[in-house]
């Protein structure tokens, strides 16, 4: 211990120096790449330019195709051109936005359970057949592009990236320092090793429940702005965690995963609700059903938990009823059912389609229930 003192008195000025001067290169690093994110306004960093990673989204597109050339629908396949027709309309919904306007979207289905959907920034959009059969209706769908589509347009990727670069600048700078006092091989690799958790746990894993949270009230604005029913988007989510539920899927604490939980995530769309019906109402819209869609489900929900507590089926344990609604709930639900490609077409004309469909009662029906609605309003 004294001799690390003596060292440390003898090198201080060294000690100090260098700090200084990290310090300083990070300060003029964070001042001349501070950017305002479109559409929020908010204030991040993006140490790469959007030219350099539009190339970098290209790379990356390609790779996918390649990847997925096997599994891609052909542009005939209708649910190809829902989904095709759902972009579309989001885009010209939302021209208004720059970043919405110069990009030319482009869609691919992957023919592949995972529940999955993503947007490079260049405008390519996957979904995965596995998500087309999770929505349980058109608004669903949209509502997820929407998400997806924001993360595009906000450029939340290279935001990450950058998060990342500068992170690991700083514990880079942390870890030599360290060794630099305490060499030995064993030191390093545990200090590498430490230095990885803390910054998943500290700083990417809590920027990037920040940045899902940021798309899912900005893809609710898209969505809005597009006329789809934005009440939608809480159910959504409250379905994927009764389908957790029943697949006994393990839940991951949020704190150790990069996005929001499902019931937090339903939680906070929920309170974002009003103010995306007030912006659906400033674009030409037409009425909304009386029946809001939160109040079926939750309707559904209680129902099931009952009869799975008569039968003793097990599997739903620890599963949240939704909170009630006010609406009226006993009339026939009027909504926007999963669609044919004919009826998307139709909201070019500013109007949603009213298609009488039952919400499904079991997550387990809900694939079943839109191949079945396809097929029944494409016929």
């Amino acid at each position: 211990r004294q001799l690390v003192r003596e060292w440390l008195r003898r090198r201080r000025w060294h000690l100090a120096t260098g700090a200084g001067v990290a310090l300083v290169i990070v300060a003029l690093l964070l001042l001349t790449h501070l950017d305002e994110s479109p559409v929020t306004g908010r204030t991040r960093l993006l140490v790469f330019s959007r030219e350099k990673y539009m190339e970098l989204a290209a790379l990356t597109s390609e790779a996918h195709l390649e990847e997925f050339a096997e599994l891609l629908l052909p542009a005939t396949d209708p649910l190809h051109q829902m989904v095709e027709q759902a972009v579309q309309l989001l885009a010209q919904r939302n021209k208004d936005i720059p970043e919405v306007s110069e990009v030319p979207w482009s869609v691919h289905v992957v023919e592949s359970p995972q529940i999955n959907a993503f947007v490079l920034p260049n405008g390519k959009v996957f979904m995965f057949t596995g998500m087309l059969g999770a929505v349980a209706d058109l608004d669903q769908l949209m509502i997820v592009l929407g998400h997806e589509m924001a993360h595009a347009i906000l450029d939340h990727s290279a935001e990450q990236a950058s998060l990342s670069h500068v992170v690991d600048l700083l514990s880079l700078i942390v870890v030599t320092a360290i060794w630099a006092l305490c060499p030995g091989d064993s030191l390093a690799l545990v200090g590498g090793w430490a230095k990885d958790k803390l910054t998943e746990l500290m700083f990417n894993h809590p920027y990037s429940r920040k940045l899902e949270a940021e798309a899912d009230q900005v893809g609710l604005h898209l969505a809005a702005k597009a006329c789809a029913d934005v009440r939608a988007g809480p159910v959504f989510w409250q379905q994927l965690e009764i389908v957790d539920k029943l697949t006994g899927n393990p839940t991951v604490p949020e704190w150790l995963s990069t996005h929001p939980s499902h019931r937090n995530r339903s939680g906070q769309m929920d309170r974002l609700i009003p103010q995306a019906l007030e912006l659906r109402e400033t674009c030409s819209c037409p009425a909304l059903s009386p029946v809001d869609p939160r109040a079926v489900f939750s309707k559904t929900v209680s129902e099931l938990l009952a009869k799975a507590k008569e039968q003793g089926v097990g599997g739903l344990e620890g599963t949240r009823e939704p909170q009630p609604v006010s609406a009226s709930v006993g009339l026939p639900v009027s909504q926007t059912a999963l669609a044919s490609p004919s009826q998307v077409a139709r909201f070019n004309k500013d109007r949603v389609p009213a298609v009488t469909s039952p919400l499904p009662t079991a997550a387990g029906e809900r694939s079943q229930h839109v191949l079945q609605n396809i097929n029944q309003q494409g016929s």
